[in-house]
C-alpha cells in the first residue's frame, strides 16, 4: 500500500468516534503514519473518556461547524460529486451506519483505491474545515493538515 494510502485509512480511523479499538491500535497508527504523529501522541495520553467526550463536542451530529460529512462542504466551482457513484464504480457497496458522504469512509475509499478525486473534489470543504478545526483548537486539526497536504495539486489550479 502506497505511504498515501496509509495515511488516508489512518486518518480514517483518527476521524472516526474514539472507541477501545482505536485506543488499541494508537501504536500502529503512530509507527505508520508518521504524518499523523500530533494527534496520535495526543489521542495517547488521553483519558479514553476525555477522548470521546471532546471528539462528540467537535463533531456534533447537529452542529455543521465541524461536519465530517463533505456534503455540508460545497464548493461552488465544481459540480457535486456522486459518492454513490464513486463507491459503485471501485465495486464497492456502502453499508456504513454514516452516509456515503463521511470524511472517514471517503478516506477509507479513497486508501483502497488511490483515486483522490472525492478528496480533491471537496478540496475547498476540506481546508474549511480544517481552518474551523484550527480556530476551535482541537487535536483533530492536525489529522486535517496531514490530508490537505497529501492531496495532490488540483488539475485545474482551482485554490481552496
Amino acid at each position: 500500500m502506497p505511504s498515501d494510502a496509509v495515511l488516508y485509512q489512518a486518518a480514517a480511523l483518527c476521524l472516526t468516534y474514539p472507541d477501545e479499538d482505536f485506543v488499541a491500535r494508537l501504536p500502529l497508527l503512530r509507527e505508520a503514519a508518521p504524518q499523523l504523529r500530533e494527534f496520535v501522541d495526543h489521542a495517547a495520553v488521553t483519558p479514553p473518556h476525555e477522548l470521546a467526550a471532546h471528539y462528540v463536542q467537535v463533531f456534533q451530529v447537529f452542529d455543521a461547524r465541524h461536519s465530517l460529512h463533505l456534503r455540508r462542504w460545497p464548493d461552488g466551482a465544481r459540480p457535486p460529486v456522486r459518492f454513490e457513484d464513486a463507491y459503485r464504480a471501485a465495486g464497492l457497496a456502502f453499508t456504513g451506519e454514516e452516509l456515503p458522504d463521511f470524511l472517514p469512509a471517503v478516506l477509507e475509499l479513497t486508501a483502497r483505491t488511490g483515486d483522490t478525486g472525492l478528496l480533491t473534489g471537496h478540496r475547498g470543504g476540506l481546508e474549511r474545515l480544517r481552518c474551523r478545526l484550527t480556530d476551535f483548537g482541537t487535536p483533530y486539526a492536525s489529522v486535517l493538515d496531514a490530508v490537505c497536504a497529501a492531496l495532490p495539486p488540483d488539475p485545474t489550479g482551482a485554490r481552496p
